[in-house]
């Protein structure tokens, strides 16, 4: 058998980006309407002022394609060109096939591997990092990579402290290599399913099916621990933060803009306090669309790179959480 020679790995870089969120805006005085709360509750313990929330019929494949048509406009990448899709998503349209593969359908991506993968609001990133060694190992040469949830599926419209934190939308990026530049420089992921519980979706998989005796049991929707979720996610993000910094090599003050999980603007606050930079360095939307899980930090990355955040050379931090509880976060010089 002839093996493949040796290659010297090679840098990636993300080329292009793209977003999308549906056109329904749901306002705070919309949710006072449905649960006990009140505009002032939610903007003070989450600074959310609204989310988006997908039709009936707009499935997240849907969502994930009007992302990434944009960002293969933004990159000059055709469908054919496209070697691998990977959609991030807790929601996906169907257990299987994969949503992957109903983006690679719609998007005619004739000559994708298309995935999913799961890795709550995390998943983004984890899927940058799966992407950058399938290039930097010259294994492939483009690939779309998409961070995509329509939560308003899984929410429970009865419980005031998480009905009003979750929207629905998609972001994504075309990753190559980009010769002449650094791109990512590094990247840390992590778990502990030690706290696997305290954000949790219980039921629908096989350790608890829903069935006509439980569905009014809510078990298929998200159920959070609000306390120990805000704790660990500050722990996690800030350690995450660190360690991608140490090991790129990249100092705080070197960092131009801070992309951050779009949760709560308190967790946002208590990382930036540790990092000891002004609020103004971070990119923040989530008084615009809530928690979008998978999607959030594409959907920021991609906005604050069309606004002009971002210019090129510049040195920017992504950093997230999710539920498993996993975290990730990468340093790239853009």
């Amino acid at each position: 058998m002839k093996l493949r020679p040796t290659l010297p790995r090679r840098s990636v870089s993300i080329v292009g980006t793209g977003s999308y969120v549906p056109e329904r805006v749901l306002t705070n005085a919309e949710l006072e309407k449905l649960v006990d709360t009140s505009d002032e509750w939610i903007i003070t313990r989450t600074g959310i002022k609204e989310r988006r929330i997908a039709a009936a019929d707009e499935q997240t494949s849907d969502l994930a394609t009007h992302a990434a048509c944009k960002a293969m406009a933004r990159a000059g990448v055709t469908a054919e060109e496209i070697d691998v899709i990977i959609v991030a998503t807790v929601t996906p349209d169907t257990f299987f096939p994969a949503t992957a593969c109903w983006v690679q359908k719609k998007l005619g991506a004739k000559n994708a591997a298309c995935f999913d993968l799961s890795a709550a609001c995390s998943g983004f990133l984890y899927a940058i990092e799966v992407a950058q060694q399938f290039i930097c190992n010259h294994t492939y040469e483009t690939i779309l990579v998409i961070g995509a949830d329509k939560l308003s599926t899984c929410v429970d419209w009865t419980d005031r402290n998480t009905c009003v934190l979750f929207g629905d939308g998609a972001g994504a990026a075309i990753l190559q290599h980009r010769e002449g530049t650094h791109g990512i420089l590094s990247t840390h992921l992590g778990s502990d399913g030690n706290f696997s519980d305290i954000l949790i979706m219980p039921g629908g998989g096989s350790a608890l099916p829903v069935t006509p005796d439980n569905f009014d049991q809510h078990f298929n929707t998200i159920k959070m621990n609000g306390r120990e979720t805000f704790k660990q996610a500050v722990n996690a993000m800030w350690s995450a933060a660190e360690t991608a910094l140490t090991e790129a090599g990249i100092k705080i003050a070197d960092i131009a803009c801070v992309i951050p999980h779009q949760a709560n603007v308190r967790i946002i606050e208590a990382i930036a306090d540790r990092m000891e930079l002004p609020l103004d360095r971070f990119y923040i939307n989530l008084d615009r669309y809530g928690n979008t899980s998978a999607a959030a930090v594409a959907i920021a990355l991609d906005e604050a790179n069309r606004a002009g955040r971002i210019k090129e050379g510049d040195f920017i931090l992504l950093v997230v959480f999710g539920g498993g509880l996993t975290w990730a976060s990468s340093v790239i010089q853009w």
